[in-house]
């Protein structure tokens, strides 16, 4: 277990990176936007990996910026500011553009950039009580570097109104607004990650990367000849792959295909 981050493979394709500052409620700083960076650049280059579980040790999820770091930033000069703010955007990218679903776990607090954390799940998973809150109006500032994440995943009429108003709102709110895929009970919340993962890792490892691509490359798009042209072609290289022809043989041979253990 690392100072910031615990990671760690329970099976060949699953990774878990668990947020480690429960102390702090796992609040951001240099070292966790760094580990996360570097960690989540790993896992991009893993061929054999199917899935992510991105979730926290401790009673909250993320509570934003850790004080300290606060403290060192309220005397950065712009220059510094910017870098800073660099860094988090970029590690929110590597994180945004890893190509295997990510599955969130949320509990407790997610507030600020645990909200950008959570933003760029695939699939969140939260419990019923956790408390979400986009604070930074409440300090002066401005959820810039989540905002692109925040506001594709909660929408766009309720980021104008949770962004200035600073308000928190609810894990049943958060799911009823589309943003969390699954609400569950502190004694449901690892089962139920756990049946999203079996069933990721069930898919076709290939199509299960391309189909997260294709959702990030098509979305809000016009419907054009070339975006139907392009989408007739992604269908047509599935299907004569490898993998494509081996589920099809599979499902039309009532077997389980090659990417599943056999017996």
């Amino acid at each position: 277990m690392s100072n910031v981050l615990d990671v760690s493979r329970p099976g060949a394709h699953v990774a878990h990176v668990w947020l480690n500052r429960p102390d702090v409620r796992n609040a951001f700083n240099d070292d966790v936007i760094a580990a996360l960076t570097r960690t989540f650049e790993s896992l991009s280059r893993d061929e054999d990996l199917r899935v992510v579980v991105l979730g926290a040790h401790g009673k909250a999820f993320c509570a934003g910026a850790d004080l300290n770091w606060m403290k060192a930033m309220a005397g950065y000069s712009w220059d510094e500011n910017r870098a800073d703010a660099q860094k988090l955007a970029d590690m929110l990218w590597t994180l945004d553009q890893c190509p295997v679903p990510v599955v969130g776990r949320v509990q407790g607090d997610c507030y600020a950039g645990g909200m950008g954390l959570a933003a760029i799940c695939d699939v969140l998973v939260a419990v019923e009580g956790a408390t979400f809150c986009l604070s930074e109006a409440r300090l002066g500032l401005l959820p810039a570097t989540i905002s692109p994440y925040v506001v594709r995943a909660l929408g766009t009429q309720a980021s104008r109104r949770y962004m200035v108003t600073a308000e928190r709102f609810s894990a049943v709110r958060a799911h009823a607004l589309g943003m969390v895929h699954e609400l569950a009970t502190p004694e449901t919340l690892d089962a139920t990650v756990d049946g999203i993962v079996a069933t990721l890792v069930a898919n076709g490892p290939k199509a299960a990367r391309e189909c997260k691509r294709l959702v990030r490359d098509v979305s809000g798009l016009p419907i054009t000849d070339e975006l139907r042209g392009e989408t007739a072609r992604r269908i047509a290289d599935i299907r004569a792959s490898d993998e494509g022809r081996e589920g099809l043989q599979s499902f039309l041979g009532k077997r389980a295909p090659a990417w599943l253990p056999q017996g």
